[in-house]
């Protein structure tokens, strides 16, 4: 069974930073684009960052760019997202998603993501 796990989240002060982990289960992340994804409250799920199953390659949201690092240990089967410099608008659920593709790159287009994990809250405080 394919299964994806997230946890790091948690509470934390504006200016704070936190780390997120992605592990998978029943699959090999190295041949997966794997990518996070957040959902606030009344609002639609949006892409934060992902990164390529072969090259390594990574792609982040405006709204993050500069602030949190995507990075993958394929030994340790898991994507991580390093976020510093938190906002409160950055406030959601993390739901971290697995894509396997014969495309090089990756895309953080929910509806291109086969497999999904439960996700982990992060609350930032202003």
């Amino acid at each position: 069974q394919l299964q994806l796990g997230e946890s790091g989240g948690g509470l934390v002060q504006s200016g704070g930073s936190l780390r997120l982990s992605c592990t998978a289960s029943g699959f090999t992340l190295d041949y997966y684009h794997i990518a996070w994804f957040r959902q606030a409250p009344g609002k639609e799920r949006e892409g934060v960052s992902c990164i390529s199953s072969t090259s390594g390659n990574t792609i982040y949201a405006d709204s993050v760019k500069g602030r949190f690092t995507i990075s993958r240990d394929n030994g340790k089967n898991t994507v991580y997202l390093q976020m510093s410099s938190l906002k409160p608008e950055d406030t959601a659920m993390y739901y971290c998603a697995a894509l396997r593709s014969k495309l090089p790159l990756c895309v953080i287009l929910p509806r291109e993501y086969d497999y999904w994990g439960q996700g982990t809250q992060v609350t930032v405080s202003s």
